[in-house]
């Protein structure tokens, strides 16, 4: 997995020309001219706010570069040794630990929330409640038939779930067996999986799957999310909390923020640059619309960035205030 990882993000890098130049504009002199090095993950929606914080960084004259990186541990080495100075998506649903650590650490900075709340959970298109019609209780999924009817030829009887990469976290692997449902977890980058949604969708096949908000999967697919028990802290840290005695992850993922994360050492070094990518806000809408024009509508990184950088200017002018 980690080599397809890797294969998809070479490509999505060279497609994305995320390493050009921004639109030309007015140069300050920046603090240092030492790169500042924006994290990459697999998942476009982070990669179109590394783009459009490159190029509003580039045009104020910094030496930027877009680092490919891991996700979680991004948190724990990157950001806080100073090879990365920015990430710009950590999601309360999945890096709730790796960001506890981070903060622990003294070595990285929370530089607030970047506007959209988060959701991440188990979905089904809504022409499988024919074939399960107990969901969306996650009860239902323990029910043999209902399994089966989410099932393929390499897991039948057993239903099949399409989570995202293993690097993603997520615990679905532990939530299956604390929660005993008769599933095998896939594990697939986020271009496969919304690749095999769209194919199953068209031809009205079983498939239950990972689907992330914000993206715009929720707006294009009819659908729900399976409603796990409600996730507590104590789920995830104490096995004796929940249904299950001997097993923590017995519960729903958490809901809540997606957080900007900086290298400690960020503000003293680039104050300028540090107040913009503090400052910086994108709204859910935006961010669904920009990752639809990317991944359905085959326009370019670049294209998508520098449109929406074209048209909010005087909010951006701001952020340097």
């Amino acid at each position: 997995m980690k080599s397809l990882l890797s294969g998809v993000l070479s490509a999505a890098v060279l497609s994305y020309g995320i390493l050009a130049a921004g639109t030309p504009a007015a140069h300050a002199d920046p603090e240092s001219t030492d790169p500042i090095k924006i994290a990459l993950f697999d998942w476009t929606s982070v990669n179109i706010n590394a783009t459009i914080l490159s190029k509003i960084l580039k045009a104020k004259g910094y030496n930027v570069e877009l680092v490919t990186s891991d996700y979680l541990s991004s948190l724990q080495t990157g950001l806080q040794t100073g090879d990365l100075t920015v990430g710009m998506e950590y999601w309360d649903t999945t890096a709730g630990e790796a960001m506890k650590a981070a903060d622990d650490s003294g070595k990285t900075e929370k530089v607030g929330a970047l506007g959209p709340k988060a959701k991440e959970e188990w979905w089904y298109p809504e022409y499988m409640k024919e074939k399960c019609p107990g969901l969306p209780n996650w009860e239902a999924l323990k029910d043999p038939k209902c399994a089966e009817a989410f099932s393929t030829p390499e897991t039948a009887p057993k239903g099949r779930y399409v989570g995202g990469p293993e690097s993603w976290g997520g615990f679905d692997d532990e939530r299956v067996e604390a929660l005993g449902l008769p599933f095998t977890v896939i594990h697939a980058s986020d271009q496969t999986m919304f690749a095999e949604l769209e194919s199953a969708y068209q031809r009205k096949a079983p498939i239950m799957m990972w689907i992330y908000s914000p993206h715009w999967a929720t707006a294009k697919y009819k659908g729900e999310w399976v409603e796990f028990p409600e996730h507590t802290p104590e789920c995830y840290t104490d096995p004796k909390w929940g249904l299950n005695p001997d097993l923590a992850y017995d519960c729903g993922k958490p809901h809540g923020e997606i957080w900007k994360y900086v290298w400690g050492g960020m503000k003293d070094k680039w104050p300028g640059a540090y107040a913009i990518a503090k400052n910086y806000t994108i709204s859910t809408e935006d961010l669904n619309a920009l990752s639809g024009q990317f991944d359905l509508e085959n326009k370019s990184m670049d294209e998508v960035a520098d449109a929406w950088i074209a048209k909010n200017q005087s909010t951006i002018d701001g952020w340097s205030k």
